[in-house]
């Protein structure tokens, strides 16, 4: 994921003639103290509330804390008094992005080129919302613009090197972030993007520089927690599991206390979706959403496999991949007191979601293709929701041996999302209950979910492609089998896996860390037992 640079995500002190009370509250939100800064700007907002320069920084304050549509709505209010005010434009397309509305934050950093052009951050921004909707060859193009007026930007080598590993060029991406490191040789992130690589095998510089960057008092938390990840792997590959696994652990603690997850509420909302789309709630609905039968959905849980099955189906002549797209938990997210306000929908209400995904995920095609993939893995959770708008989209369950599956997603680093991961009893009760919805599909549902088990597709490729396409109604095309050569943008944690033959190492690469993972076969509990079965859920 491309990074925004510190002049695109901060506020700053516009005018010395502001009142006192306005100038206090961007100096607290300078500091960081939002507690501080809020009455303030509300104080100020309720004797002058046409003050956009104030808006603009409440604005801020809820982007802080993740009110990314607050922040949107207050800009918006900025910028409806203020149309020339730029500065706001940029932060609202900054709220947008954040929102994974990347065609409309393309719209307004359009404007705020035309007013800016030479500002390399909106530039780099745009390229970052280029590459999330597939424009990955102008997004290229715009970060080497911006790299040849401003080359000594560490965080844009590396964003341009996210962007050339998403297309393929690996060697490329290497040398744009070795650049960064060489400009900024704490840069967490880069080490990690390396690592991420899955290619890359760090030697005794590369370790020592890490080391070296550990031991500094001044880096931040972030660069921190991506370097355990990167010296994890880099000690992985020599297979010092000790070390590795101090390290991975070390990083996820770090990480975890940046984040707010709690497995409770995902074990409610699987209570609540199990005890709603009952047979007779599900029948009574059959056929009323929209009925294209374009969408091949492939869910689950990240890191089991996923990439490769879309690899796979995407190298058929009537199949594009695209990507891991954010609709179905957006749409979702619309439907108040979900997922038990899908009770009230009326029928025609299905039919306009199912077509309102089709247009949001139009903005990611690039080909005339009948069939496209969507393949991010927590849709698991709106599978039901998913039946109900789009009755005729096939559904493609990617699953993995729990240990490997898990502790293959303990020593990944998500630029965003997957909260789950960073602590071994959170992932372990989160597959479990991934695995106890997908049993209720299978049973309410028989026949809807074709599922992909990781190691069979290892054990005897060719009859899992032939077995996966009969189920996606697709005939059989040699290009399946010979999926690594298929020219096309991966932008997961599996890029360059993919784009190499089929390999065993992943159903086994958890076995040297065995010891430190009794916490996690707790949670699983009897879903590792009975893997690839279920256990007989109550």
């Amino acid at each position: 994921m491309a990074s925004i640079p510190p002049s695109q995500s901060t506020w700053h002190l516009e005018s010395s003639r502001w009142p006192p009370r306005l100038i206090d509250a961007a100096l607290a939100l300078h500091d960081n103290a939002l507690s501080v800064a809020e009455p303030l700007l509300r104080a100020h907002l309720k004797e002058d509330p046409f003050d956009v320069a104030a808006i603009r920084m409440l604005a801020e304050l809820a982007g802080r804390i993740g009110r990314y549509k607050d922040a949107e709505t207050l800009l918006r209010r900025a910028l409806d008094l203020s149309p020339e005010f730029t500065a706001a434009r940029a932060n609202l397309a900054i709220a947008l992005y954040r929102q994974n509305r990347s065609a409309e934050a393309i719209a307004e950093l359009d404007l705020v080129l035309d007013d800016e052009p030479d500002n390399p951050g909106h530039a780099n921004l745009k390229a970052a919302a280029l590459g999330r909707i597939g424009g990955f060859d102008e997004a290229i193009e715009l970060y080497e613009a911006v790299l040849k007026g401003a080359p000594h930007q560490p965080r844009v080598w590396m964003s341009y090197g996210h962007m050339l590993k998403t297309v393929g060029r690996q060697a490329d991406g290497v040398a744009a972030y070795r650049r960064a490191l060489a400009l900024t040789p704490g840069l967490g992130e880069a080490w990690w993007s390396l690592a991420n690589l899955k290619t890359v095998r760090f030697d005794e510089a590369d370790i020592a520089a890490m080391r070296s960057a550990l031991g500094r008092g001044d880096i931040s938390d972030e660069d921190r927690f991506h370097l355990d990840f990167a010296l994890g792997k880099a000690f992985e590959d020599r297979r010092e599991a000790d070390a590795a696994f101090g390290h991975y652990a070390t990083g996820n603690a770090l990480r975890r206390t940046k984040i707010v997850y709690d497995a409770d509420e995902t074990e409610a909302f699987v209570d609540r979706s199990v005890a709603l789309f009952t047979p007779g709630f599900l029948a009574a609905r059959a056929g009323q959403g929209c009925d294209s039968p374009d969408p091949i959905f492939i869910l689950g849980m990240p890191r089991a496999g996923s990439t490769l099955v879309e690899q796979i189906l995407s190298s058929h002549p009537l199949v594009e991949g695209t990507s891991e797209l954010p609709d179905i938990p957006f749409l979702a997210r619309q439907i108040a007191d979900y997922p038990q306000g899908m009770d009230a929908l009326a029928p025609s209400r299905l039919r306009e979601i199912g077509e309102e995904y089709l247009r949001r995920a139009s903005v990611q095609r690039r080909t005339d293709r009948p069939f496209f993939i969507d393949k991010l893995p927590n849709n698991w959770a709106h599978l039901p929701f998913i039946h109900l708008i789009l009755p005729g989209a096939k559904i493609v369950d990617a699953r993995r041996h729990p240990l490997g599956c898990c502790f293959s997603n303990f020593k990944q680093h998500f630029a965003r999302g997957q909260a789950f991961t960073y602590a071994l009893e959170d992932m372990g009760r989160y597959y479990r209950d991934y695995v106890r919805l997908l049993a209720h599909v299978d049973r309410v549902l028989p026949g809807l979910v074709h599922r992909v088990i990781y190691e069979r597709m290892v054990d005897d490729t060719e009859a899992e492609v032939r077995a996966l396409l009969a189920a996606c109604g697709l005939e059989f095309d040699p290009a399946c089998l010979d999926f690594h050569k298929t020219e096309r943008a991966v932008r997961t944690a599996s890029s360059e896996q993919v784009r190499r033959p089929i390999f065993r190492e992943g159903t086994e690469s958890w076995k040297p860390f065995e010891l430190w993972l009794d916490p996690l076969k707790a949670a699983l509990g009897d879903v590792l037992d009975s893997y690839p079965g279920v256990p007989a859920f109550v």
